[in-house]
């Protein structure tokens, strides 16, 4: 088998993560409802078709053969399942699952591309608060920015603006400002290897 799942339960969060080597997709398209089958056809690369169906496989193990739906920003439910989040990297997925309150997720293998780029993504306070010399420190601030992105559901939002990090001694905390007013909240961010994971605190 080309796949290896864990799992963890982070207070009230299902966290389900799947790394897979290289397969072959079609062996594993009973995995995939008839929609998904049709979908997978779409893709033209060897790369897209395996993150899919590697999604897939791990969605089948947790919920059975069930439907992923989307909603109009492209926010990923399961009905009946409370929230769910979904995120992959080079040769992993994830699902996050929470039953409380709505939950993001975001995978991100450690490479010098955040680092290049913070500047793009990261306000003068942040970059005073963060080590913009790590490639670590710069893929974990941006898998947290794309936490509070996916959190905000708003298009068109400024990743320097509106989507803020604090890198505090006691945690990493994020707020979201939106024409709704601003969120705060606390961020869960571990490294296990070159895999960076990061998602909202659900207490």
């Amino acid at each position: 088998m080309p796949f290896t799942q864990s799992y963890q339960q982070l207070n009230h969060v299902d966290l389900h993560i799947m790394s897979y080597a290289d397969f072959d997709p079609k062996e594993y398209e009973d995995h995939l409802t008839e929609e998904e089958k049709e979908r997978l056809l779409t893709f033209g690369s060897k790369k897209r078709r395996q993150e899919f169906t590697a999604t897939r496989v791990l969605r089948h193990s947790i919920f059975g053969f069930t439907h992923i739906h989307y909603t109009a920003i492209g926010s990923p439910y399961i009905p009946n399942e409370g929230y769910i989040s979904i995120s992959h990297a080079r040769g992993v997925v994830g699902i996050a699952v929470c039953k409380k309150e709505v939950v993001a997720l975001d995978l991100e293998r450690v490479t010098p591309k955040a680092k290049q780029l913070h500047l793009k993504y990261l306000n003068d306070r942040e970059v005073s608060e963060f080590d913009c010399s790590s490639e670590l420190e710069m893929t974990k601030a941006w898998s947290a920015k794309e936490v509070l992105y996916k959190l905000a559901e708003s298009k068109g939002l400024d990743f320097k603006k509106d989507l803020l990090l604090y890198n505090r001694l006691d945690g990493l905390f994020g707020e979201i400002r939106t024409s709704h007013g601003i969120h705060t909240l606390e961020l869960i961010s571990f490294v296990t290897n070159d895999l960076v994971t990061t998602l909202n605190k659900v207490e």
